[in-house]
């Protein structure tokens, strides 16, 4: 009973504590307001990594002990993370957040406009062009996602629809990093539902079946099914309906392509085996892009690129900005830096929208402490 009485007054002891903290974390914090109004009017920059580093160093030697010393060096990397978070936000709300040369608009253009899609009719990148500007979209097609991206860049094309992501076999990489080569700008986006089948001649038969084509992420998707027919030899090309495209010019009742029904309507090939992807519910998701920087008023998410700096705890920093602000993520994507060896950049979604308060506090935190950012596009 008396152990139980003890503990009782340690804790209103440590009340007391706490509450003394909150109030010196109160002033801290007015300081720190004090701190960017200063910075704002001298264009100081507001992190200060040298500062940061006296600083931490100075309060480690006030500390007692060696685990002290440990944990006041969080507790204050802690505080002064939360202290540029705040001194952001001051400045965003003087500046009106991350300056960027997206313009609002209330609607995408649409009419009259040419659309590009890799690959060739039937695939599942025309029909999610179809998906989003109509069936009656004026829309062509090109061999690969790169051409697709320049074809936007020149002027070719006002759009260009590209596979981003599937949500059996991942990221398509490839993608992620044409969104850096090329000045377009992700201005919509859409989903559609995979669903594939094995295609073959109206005169094959499952038996007859020696070699199959698809796209890498369409072999991915079937493995459940393939790996029943460990004698079948997979063969990948640039695309589905380009599979299906293939063996039907080929007329050999030995080959099938894994794609989706309507490609094999379109080129003449019946199902010998339907629903093959293991994953019923598998889907690619679409983004749309385009030369000019726009976004609607209904835009809901907001795509960026950055690095971080090659230091410990810069990516939670950076990450940190979202938190803070009350942005969720949606989506985190690491790409390799080609000319810089275990050096990575991040491809993150976020909810919101460019003219969010909020989202343009977080990014202006991001701007000030990445080794760089780019905006993706609002959609």
């Amino acid at each position: 009973m008396q152990g139980q009485l003890d503990l009782q007054e340690i804790r209103n002891q440590l009340d007391q504590v706490d509450s003394r903290l909150v109030e010196l974390f109160e002033e801290r914090m007015k300081l720190c307001g004090e701190v960017a109004e200063y910075k704002q009017k001298t264009g100081k920059a507001i992190f200060d990594p040298e500062r940061e580093k006296q600083k931490r160093f100075a309060v480690r030697s006030l500390a007692k002990t060696p685990f002290n010393e440990i944990a006041v060096d969080e507790m204050f990397a802690q505080l002064m993370t939360i202290s540029r978070r705040y001194q952001y936000q001051q400045l965003g709300s003087a500046a009106g957040g991350v300056s960027t040369d997206f313009r609002l608009v209330e609607n995408l253009p649409t009419a009259g406009v040419r659309v590009v899609y890799q690959g060739v009719e039937g695939a599942y990148s025309h029909e999610a062009a179809r998906k989003f500007f109509g069936h009656q979209v004026n829309a062509y097609h090109v061999p690969t996602w790169e051409e697709a991206m320049e074809a936007v860049a020149l002027g070719q094309a006002a759009y260009a629809v590209l596979p981003i992501e599937n949500s059996s076999a991942g990221a398509i990489i490839d993608n992620y990093d044409l969104l850096l080569k090329y000045d377009n700008y992700i201005v919509g986006e859409t989903e559609i539902v995979v669903n594939h089948a094995l295609l073959g001649l109206p005169q094959a038969s499952l038996s007859d079946i020696q070699t199959v084509y698809s796209h890498p992420q369409g072999l991915i998707q079937c493995q459940e099914f393939l790996s029943g027919h460990r004698d079948w030899k997979q063969v990948s090309l640039e695309n589905t309906a380009i599979a299906a495209k293939q063996v039907a010019q080929e007329q050999d009742v030995t080959q099938a392509a894994i794609a989706s029904e309507t490609a094999g309507e379109l080129y003449g090939l019946v199902p010998l085996a339907r629903a093959v992807n293991h994953n019923r519910m598998n889907t690619t998701r679409f983004i749309v892009l385009a030369k000019e920087p726009v976004y609607r008023l209904d835009a809901k998410k907001v795509s960026i690129c950055f690095e971080a700096p090659h230091i410990s705890g810069s990516l939670y920093n950076m990450l940190g900005h979202f938190i803070y602000n009350h942005v969720n993520l949606v989506m985190i994507q690491s790409r390799p830096i080609f000319e810089r060896n275990w050096e990575y950049r991040f491809f993150v979604d976020i909810e919101g929208t460019l003219h969010d308060g909020r989202v343009k506090n977080a990014l202006l935190g991001i701007q000030h402490e990445a080794v760089n950012l780019r905006i993706l596009g609002s959609y």
